[in-house]
């Protein structure tokens, strides 16, 4: 199983690896990896693995999970030569994107955390994106006149400068806590049996895997930009992130 280094450390922008093993010349699995893998509504990094031995640069198109191992997948512009099981490489991710997406989610928590608190909505589902996120709860009454007063709430709580805190726990340990942890209506799935913890001081404790930013500072603000009434106590909120 790939060690996913990005789980604790989300600021580690280049790392050294060796490649277990290479599919169809562009799929590859390495010992380790800070690439984050495609998620829990948030997409992959990207950026470039170098082979160690000649120099030669492979672009990361895409990486995902398959089986409990970390996939990248490469560009095919060196596969005469390509990636081999032995190799030693480095990689390098492409940092805007990353923290893009770091401060975008945890802008999610916060935002959502509002909802819940101040409709007495169900969190449902979420999608990161570089230039807009949603959020998808459950709701019987609709105010949309409320949100611009979640808004103010969020903006209020992110310029608190909150700590971000991250950390692994059992299984049994997070659904101990249940009762004050934020989680997605569908649960936890059976196939997991540690938990990482994020929890953002003041505000909210969730499960979560993603990538996170180290204070509510660094994500600046939100706006709400676009609210949807996708059926029967559906509901989607759009919003993105205050440069």
């Amino acid at each position: 199983m790939t060690e996913a280094l990005y789980f604790l450390d989300c600021y580690l922008k280049e790392f050294e690896a060796t490649v277990e093993k290479v599919t169809d010349n562009k799929f590859v699995v390495l010992d380790r990896t800070a690439f984050y893998p495609e998620s829990g509504g948030q997409p992959s990094d990207t950026g470039k693995l170098i082979r160690e031995s000649d120099g030669a640069e492979f672009n990361v198109l895409y990486v995902g999970k398959f089986n409990g191992d970390i996939s990248h997948e490469i560009d095919g512009e060196n596969i005469s030569n390509g990636l081999k099981a032995g190799d030693k490489v480095k990689g390098f991710i492409d940092w805007d994107r990353r923290y893009r997406h770091m401060r975008m989610h945890t802008a999610t928590h916060v935002i959502a955390n509002v909802i819940e608190k101040e409709a007495g909505a169900q969190i449902t589902g979420n999608q990161l994106g570089l230039d807009q996120s949603r959020v998808d709860f459950s709701l019987e009454v609709f105010d949309r006149d409320k949100f611009a007063e979640y808004e103010k709430i969020a903006n209020d709580l992110i310029a608190r400068k909150n700590p971000v805190n991250r950390y692994l726990v059992s299984r049994k340990e997070a659904e101990e806590k249940l009762s004050r942890l934020t989680t997605l209506a569908k649960g936890f799935s059976d196939e997991i049996k540690e938990v990482r913890i994020v929890e953002i001081e003041g505000v909210t404790i969730e499960a979560c895997g993603g990538t996170h930013v180290k204070n509510t500072e660094e994500i600046k603000g939100i706006k709400v930009i676009k609210l949807q009434n996708k059926g029967k106590s559906n509901r989607r909120m759009y919003f993105t992130l205050v440069d």
